[in-house]
């Protein structure tokens, strides 16, 4: 796959075949990744936390929103994600947010996940604490992101952003879920 269909193909699915298990294994690759992307000052705060068994799968779920435009957006019961990478800063390392290292390594993980024919969602939308607490994470790790990964079972469909300017993603009546996109020249600001 080129990259730009792989890009193309890293969307954020919301539902998944919980019948199918993500092996750890497959996740410390995904980290891999990410390992080896750029750093904002080469500081490499991240760390991560994995969960692959349905035990802490359910404790990192019921701290987590999804898809604020959807009115069915979480995923049900035989929908859900089958594994977690829990994305933290280790303030040791760094007293700010590295937001940028954040983004790389997410998109990274993601695009990886999309190669191994597994889908995810990026979710910022967390119960930080009261997951942090749940894990027993150490205070010094701060939850940044957790980001969401199984096989995906949902056709997420990229399209032209309509004139009127919505930017909502919606599903339709056979569930396809669709993403309106920008233009490339409304994007660029110097257009010839």
């Amino acid at each position: 796959m080129n990259l730009l269909d792989l890009v193309k193909k890293t969307r954020s699915y919301r539902k998944f075949d919980e019948s199918k298990t993500v092996e750890r294994k497959t996740l410390e690759e995904l980290i891999d990744l990410a390992r080896q992307s750029a750093s904002a000052r080469n500081l490499q705060p991240l760390k991560y936390y994995i969960s692959n068994t349905p035990t802490t799968n359910d404790i990192v779920f019921n701290h987590i929103a999804w898809a604020g435009y959807l009115k069915d957006g979480a995923p049900k019961i035989g929908e859900r994600p089958t594994a977690y990478i829990i994305m933290l800063v280790d303030h040791t390392l760094t007293q700010s947010s590295p937001e940028w290292d954040e983004g790389i390594a997410a998109q990274t993980i993601m695009l990886g996940a999309r190669e191994k024919d597994l889908g995810g969602c990026i979710i910022g939308a967390i119960k930080k604490q009261g997951l942090s607490e749940a894990l027993s994470l150490p205070k010094h790790l701060e939850i940044a992101l957790v980001l969401a990964i199984g096989v995906p079972t949902e056709d997420v469909r990229l399209e032209q952003l309509t004139d009127n300017g919505d930017i909502k993603y919606y599903r339709d009546e056979q569930q396809i879920h669709h993403v309106p996109k920008r233009s490339l020249h409304d994007i660029i600001i110097n257009n010839q």
